[in-house]
């Protein structure tokens, strides 16, 4: 039996979040009986218990502001290291999500070896360019992406262009690189188009099927909010745009209130958080099209749902993005007019159109992106380690 222990995530069952819905997918698709998954989860009201075949241990949290995170991976880990020495475990793996805890991990490192474990570590995206961060924690950043970079055994990149800049940017370690994706599922959502919790959603926000385009995302500057507002606003079209985040009245709500007058464009609609996985893929389905405005960070799952779910696929010209469309999407820039533009084209798309795109998003995620197929990647990699 080999244990392996996963940190950084907020737990499962998973409520939303990138990791958490990994997690969530990562232990539900486990075929390999030799394995056994240990996940660390910031809340409950037992301090263990078993989900999915798979052990849960709760770490209680102080409320101390941003700092919150680093206790909480920290936390984890000492956890991690009891848990292995008291049960004598053999060649047991911890996998830590994300780079928060860089000034210790050199510590971590050195007790993880005499206990004959492994570190992984999974550098995420790019979390030292995200606006909403100030300078200096920008600067903790990036300090413990590249300690946590020094120290891995080895690096699980969820993204090509990732796994390309760690090697470059930090050559002189030498980092060890893998590259598993995130995962997403293909088929229809088991809501029917008459299912009162659809209905009561499109009566709530003045809604109707086909006749949105759709957003759904962090509210934050890097997902280019501002930049989709415009042009949406730019864009001669009857049809709505829903946004889906956690949106609040904040600094940035105002300030995008401010450059871009969207309070009265009545086609734009911010329709708070939905936590349904059912009616949220449903939503996508009858989405127009998606618009997809990330540019910070690997393969972002948001994407990868709307693949699998939505037939048409607006996405930013990156990197990150082009990945993982690639021909199963279509693409624009920050260039004034260049989504206006495209949203007027696909407004007009004829459902053979609409279809084949459809068509061709599917298969993306068949091929190179199926829960199956990323959690037997991982199992492989456990399995070999």
């Amino acid at each position: 039996m080999r244990d392996i222990f996963i940190i950084g995530s907020k737990g499962i069952p998973a409520a939303y979040g990138g990791f958490e819905t990994f997690v969530e997918q990562l232990t539900r698709h486990k075929k390999d009986r030799k394995l056994r998954y240990h996940v660390a989860c910031i809340a409950g009201n037992r301090d263990e218990f078993e989900y999915q075949g798979a052990h849960c241990f709760v770490i209680r949290v102080p409320g101390i502001g941003p700092a919150k995170a680093v206790w909480y991976d920290m936390a984890a880990a000492f956890y991690c290291l009891r848990y292995i020495r008291a049960h004598r475990l053999k060649n047991p793996v911890v996998y830590v999500l994300a780079c928060r805890i860089g000034p210790f991990t050199g510590f971590l490192k050195k007790k993880l070896k005499k206990l004959g474990a492994t570190l992984l570590v999974n550098p995420d995206g790019h979390e030292w360019m995200r606006a909403k961060w100030s300078k200096p924690i920008r600067a903790y950043w990036k300090f413990s992406e590249r300690l946590m970079v020094k120290h891995a055994d080895l690096l699980v990149c969820d993204s090509k262009n990732m796994e390309r800049y760690i090697r470059t940017c930090y050559r002189a370690y030498k980092p060890k690189t893998v590259f598993i994706a995130y995962g997403a599922d293909v088929g229809a959502s088991s809501l029917s188009d008459t299912d009162e919790r659809l209905l009561a959603w499109y009566r709530k926000w003045g809604l109707a099927p086909g006749d949105y385009f759709l957003i759904v995302g962090r509210f934050v500057p890097e997902n280019n909010y501002e930049t989709m507002l415009l042009e949406f606003i730019r864009a001669k079209t009857g049809k709505k745009l829903a946004i889906i985040s956690n949106v609040e009245e904040n600094a940035f709500y105002k300030r995008l209130k401010e450059r871009t007058g969207f309070d009265v464009d009545p086609r734009i609609v911010f329709c708070q958080t939905v936590y349904d996985e059912r009616l949220l893929k449903k939503i996508r389905e009858n989405a127009c099209a998606y618009l997809h405005g990330h540019e910070v960070g690997g393969t972002n799952p948001s994407l990868l749902e709307a693949l699998g779910s939505t037939d048409v696929n607006l996405l930013l010209d990156v990197g990150f993005n082009r990945e993982v469309g690639m021909t199963a999407a279509l693409y624009w820039t920050k260039r004034p007019g260049s989504l206006a533009a495209l949203i007027e084209k696909v407004s007009a798309y004829s459902k053979e159109e609409r279809a084949g795109l459809g068509s061709q998003a599917k298969q993306r995620i068949l091929t190179a992106y199926s829960y199956e197929k990323i959690a037997g990647a991982y199992e492989e990699l456990f399995r070999g380690i």
